[in-house]
C-alpha cells in the first residue's frame, strides 16, 4: 500500500469513527481537547504503519486501541495516576474487581461497554452553552463530524486560521470552565438539549440558505447536519424534538433538486416541479414525524416546523396544500416560540387558506412591531397581498420598500419552510 492510499484510508476511517474514538478517550482523560490530541496520535501511527502492514480488518477498532494505549501511557506519567486509577476503579467496578486491577482492563471496559453513552456525552460537551454559538458549531463539526479545520473553513467561507483559533479557544474554555464530560439530567437536560439542537439547526440553515458566498445552498452542510441529526436520533430515540428536527431537515432537503432552475435561478415553492422532490427523504421525514407524535408529548418548535413542512410534502399539487392546517400549526408555534416572524408566516398561511383580505388584516397587526422594522419580507408579503386585492399603487409602494437595502438583512432570518419559500428567501 502506498502512502497516498494509506492517507485515503485513514481519512475515510476518521470521518466515520472519529467521534467514537474521541468520545471513548475523553471519558478516560476527562478532557475533550486532550482526547482529540490522543486520537490524532493514533492517526499518525496509522500513517506510519498501514503502508507496510495494510489496513486492518477493523480499522476503527485499531485506531481506538492505539488511542487507548496513549491515554493509559499518559495517565501513568501523571503525578495524579493513583487518583485517576481510583476514580476509574470506583466508576467501573465490575463483578468484584478491585481498584488494583490493571488500567488496561478498566479502560477496555469503558471503551467497549459505554460507547453510546460516551458519544452522547461528547455531543453535550461540544454544544455546551459556556461556548459561543460559533465555537459550538465549529467544535461540533470537528469532533462529531470528523471534518478537518480547512473543511470547516471552506464550508463557512472563513479563513482557516480563524476556525483553527476558534476551535482551540473552545477546547480551552471548556477546560477552564471545568465542564464535566457528562450528559446532564433533570431540567438541565432539556435546557442543554435545546443548545444541541440549535447547533445542528444552525449548520443546516447555513447550508439551506447560505448567508455568505454566491451559492444559495451548500449541500455538504445540509448533509452534515442531517448526519448529526441521525446520530442524535440513534442516541435519543424517544425525544420528540430530536425526531422533529431530523424530520424537518429531511423534508426541506427533499426539495433541493427543484429549488433552482436550469441556469441556477431560484424557484419559489409554489412554482417548483414537485416531481423532482426526493420521495425517499419525504418518506423518511414523514415516518419521523409519526414516531414523534406517537410519543404523545406536547410538540416543540422543531416538531411543529416539521409538521408544517409535511403539509407541503403531502401535496402533489400546490392547490392541494392544507393551508388551514398550516395556519393552525403556526398559531401553536407562535405560542411555543413567540416571534413576529412566525406570526408573519401565519398571516401568509391565513391568506392562502382564507383569502388575501384576511391575510392582510393579520399582517397589518404586525406593521408596527419594531423587530420587523428592517425585515424585508414584511413589505414583500404586504405588497403581494395588496396586489391580489387590486390595490396596485399601495402594492408598488410596499415592493419598493422591500427592495431597499437593509443592513441587518440575511438569508437565514426566515426558517426553511416558512414564508421565505413563497416570497423570495429560498
Amino acid at each position: 500500500m502506498t502512502v497516498a492510499e494509506a492517507q485515503g484510508a485513514v481519512d475515510a476511517v476518521w470521518r466515520i469513527e472519529s467521534a467514537r474514538i474521541v468520545a471513548g478517550v475523553a471519558r478516560i482523560v476527562r478532557d475533550v481537547g486532550l482526547a482529540e490530541e490522543l486520537a490524532q496520535d493514533a492517526l499518525v501511527a496509522a500513517l506510519e504503519q498501514w503502508p507496510e502492514s495494510g489496513v486492518p480488518k477493523n480499522p476503527g477498532a485499531w485506531l481506538m486501541a492505539i488511542a487507548k494505549r496513549r491515554a493509559i501511557d499518559l495517565i501513568r506519567r501523571k503525578e495524579t495516576y493513583q487518583r485517576k486509577l481510583a476514580e476509574l476503579g470506583h466508576e467501573l467496578e465490575i463483578g468484584g474487581e478491585s481498584v488494583e486491577d490493571s488500567v488496561e482492563d478498566r479502560v477496555e471496559a469503558i471503551l467497549e461497554d459505554h460507547i453510546e453513552d460516551d458519544l452522547l456525552r461528547l455531543v453535550f460537551t461540544a454544544c455546551h452553552p459556556v461556548l459561543t454559538m460559533d465555537a459550538r458549531v465549529s467544535l461540533t463539526l470537528k469532533l462529531l463530524g470528523g471534518l478537518k479545520t480547512d473543511e470547516i473553513a471552506r464550508a463557512f467561507l472563513a479563513p482557516e486560521a480563524t476556525i483553527a483559533q476558534r476551535i482551540v479557544r473552545a477546547k480551552r474554555n471548556l477546560a477552564k470552565a471545568g465542564v464535566e464530560f457528562e450528559v446532564p439530567s433533570g431540567p438541565e437536560l432539556l435546557a442543554r438539549l435545546q443548545s444541541v439542537l440549535e447547533v445542528v439547526y444552525l449548520v443546516y440553515n447555513e447550508g439551506y440558505s447560505a448567508t455568505t458566498g454566491d451559492d444559495w445552498m451548500r449541500p455538504a452542510l445540509c448533509n452534515e447536519a442531517m448526519r448529526l441529526g441521525r446520530l442524535l436520533v440513534e442516541l435519543m430515540p424517544t425525544e420528540p424534538e430530536v425526531l422533529g428536527l431530523l424530520a424537518l431537515m429531511e423534508l426541506q432537503s427533499s426539495r433541493a433538486n427543484a429549488r433552482t432552475g436550469p441556469d441556477g435561478e431560484p424557484v419559489l415553492l409554489l412554482e417548483q416541479d414537485r416531481r423532482r422532490w426526493d420521495r425517499l427523504l419525504i418518506r423518511r421525514g414523514l415516518e419521523g414525524i409519526d414516531r414523534a407524535w406517537a410519543l404523545e408529548t406536547p410538540p416543540g418548535p422543531y416538531l411543529l416546523q416539521a409538521a408544517i413542512a409535511a403539509c407541503h410534502a403531502r401535496a402533489a399539487d400546490p392547490d392541494d396544500t392544507d393551508w388551514a392546517r398550516i395556519a393552525g400549526l403556526y398559531a401553536v408555534l407562535a405560542q411555543v416560540t413567540p416571534s413576529p416572524v412566525i406570526e408573519l408566516n401565519q398571516a401568509v398561511a391565513i391568506s392562502m387558506a382564507f383569502g388575501p383580505e384576511r391575510g392582510l388584516q393579520a399582517v397589518d397587526l404586525l406593521a408596527d412591531d419594531p423587530s420587523l422594522k428592517d425585515y424585508h419580507l414584511l413589505p414583500s408579503v404586504r405588497g403581494d397581498l395588496l396586489f391580489k386585492l387590486g390595490r396596485l399603487d399601495e402594492a408598488r409602494t410596499e415592493f419598493e420598500k422591500a427592495r431597499r437595502p437593509h443592513p441587518q438583512r440575511t438569508r437565514t432570518q426566515t426558517p426553511p419552510g416558512t414564508s421565505g419559500d413563497l416570497f423570495g428567501v429560498i
